[in-house]
């Protein structure tokens, strides 16, 4: 079994009473259900700021395209949107 931590949040009213109401309905712990959601923003938020770190990292590399090479290799005139 893995090690687990308690931690405490304060939360408004309406928000216990939809948690309550959703652990009823797929018969799941209020705690199961905060874990798994803690659990998936910080798995997304990690990847994001991973994503952010990777862009950085090209930047400071020298490794970026201007506005008119990417519009170029779309085949975007300048001053002309792809729909006209």
């Amino acid at each position: 079994m893995s090690e687990t931590t308690v931690i405490t949040s304060r939360i408004p009213s309406e928000l216990n009473a939809s948690l309550e109401r959703l652990a009823g309905e797929i018969d799941r712990s209020r705690a199961w259900i905060i874990a798994t959601a803690v659990e998936r923003y910080v798995r997304e938020e990690l990847e994001f700021v991973e994503f952010v770190q990777e862009g950085e990292a090209d930047i400071a590399a020298g490794r970026v395209h201007s506005h008119e090479e990417v519009m170029r290799s779309l085949g975007v005139e300048k001053g002309k949107s792809r729909a006209a």
